[in-house]
């Protein structure tokens, strides 16, 4: 079978990652409708040699529309998701609005697709950094249990949108910064969106909330700290864990070497490392420096990387929308 698709927010950074990831995955494409805000109205996107024309939102947009892809923002999403689920479609929301929500399966598909059943009509897409942390993070608990998790991480000027790349390319040529507080190729910048009364910033509190949610562990004890970094694609996490268990880093290495989804990049002899250069239009996670946190006993510190832009959004929606496909919950 072949499915429709509508597309919202295309000609943003992630909508135009939908494209790429939807020709790359060999999605099952039998029509594809495209969505921006009004400025963008009647321009065109070629995809597969053929040009499409942008709408803007209307009541009847999402008609006969088997997939909806949200990728817009939180007012757009809390307008029009329920209007596209009520004429039927299944709808995938990059937005933060659902996340919470806790009738809405917040999904990494190969971590808790299980909490998406025949029927299901909302799925939440996760932040872009913790998506890419959850995979390593369930094999651990699957195998050694989870007590703690710390993150920091380096999160490129691209997980700010198009208005992030141009403030970068604007202080590249030594104008004064007008979207980061400081010049952005001159620092990294601790600062993630809204800090609130605690000192945490909203992306921290993304962090923790949608990790305990995607591995379905509450009670998991975690801090973050974000920083934004002066490169254009790809975050990186570093990551420290308390595990109930004894383990060696053999084990752990072998075990993500093994999980599909998973590129292992640990021979520091050779230099051989995750970096942000490794994962141009891949929705794979690399992951290496596994080593032994000597502060506690049966801690571990390791590093990861990920397109931002696929596995943290576009790449991660697909997967979910392929897997629906392959159980059959959707006609």
């Amino acid at each position: 079978m072949e499915y429709r698709i509508a597309i919202v927010g295309a000609t943003g950074l992630v909508g135009r990652n939908f494209l790429k990831a939807l020709e790359d995955s060999s999605f099952p494409l039998k029509e594809l409708r495209l969505f921006a805000s009004e400025k963008s109205e009647g321009k065109t996107i070629t995809f597969q040699k053929k040009s499409y024309v942008i709408h803007k939102l209307s009541k009847n947009a999402f008609q006969n529309i088997d997939f909806a892809f949200f990728s817009a923002g939180n007012k757009v999403a809390k307008q029009y998701v329920p209007l596209a689920i009520s004429q039927g479609a299944v709808v995938i929301d990059n937005s933060s609005y659902f996340r919470q929500d806790p009738t809405v399966p917040l999904v990494v598909p190969e971590v808790n697709f299980s909490t998406i059943k025949k029927g299901t009509k909302l799925i939440a897409n996760p932040n872009c950094s913790t998506a890419q942390c959850m995979l390593p993070l369930k094999i651990l608990k699957d195998h050694y249990g989870l007590e703690s998790v710390s993150y920091t991480t380096y999160q490129s000027v691209s997980g700010s949108g198009y208005k992030g790349i141009l403030d970068f390319e604007r202080v590249k040529k030594n104008l004064s910064p007008e979207f980061y507080p400081y010049s952005i190729v001159k620092t990294c910048i601790p600062e993630i969106d809204n800090i609130d009364k605690e000192g945490y910033t909203k992306e921290e509190w993304k962090m923790i909330l949608e990790s305990q949610k995607i591995l379905n562990q509450s009670s998991l004890k975690i801090s973050a700290t974000c920083v934004r970094v002066p490169i254009v694609l790809g975050h990186a996490v570093s990551i420290q864990a308390k595990l109930s268990k004894p383990f060696t880093i053999a084990k752990i290495q072998s075990y993500m070497k093994n999980t599909p989804g998973i590129q292992l990049r640990d021979d520091m002899k050779k230099h051989l490392y995750p970096t942000t250069t490794d994962m141009d239009n891949q929705d794979d996670i690399f992951v290496g420096r596994f080593r032994k946190d000597f502060t506690e006993k049966n801690k571990i510190l390791f590093y990861c990387t990920a397109n931002n832009l696929r596995r943290g959004a576009a790449g991660n929606a697909i997967l979910i929308a392929k897997k629906m496909i392959e159980n059959h919950y959707i006609s």
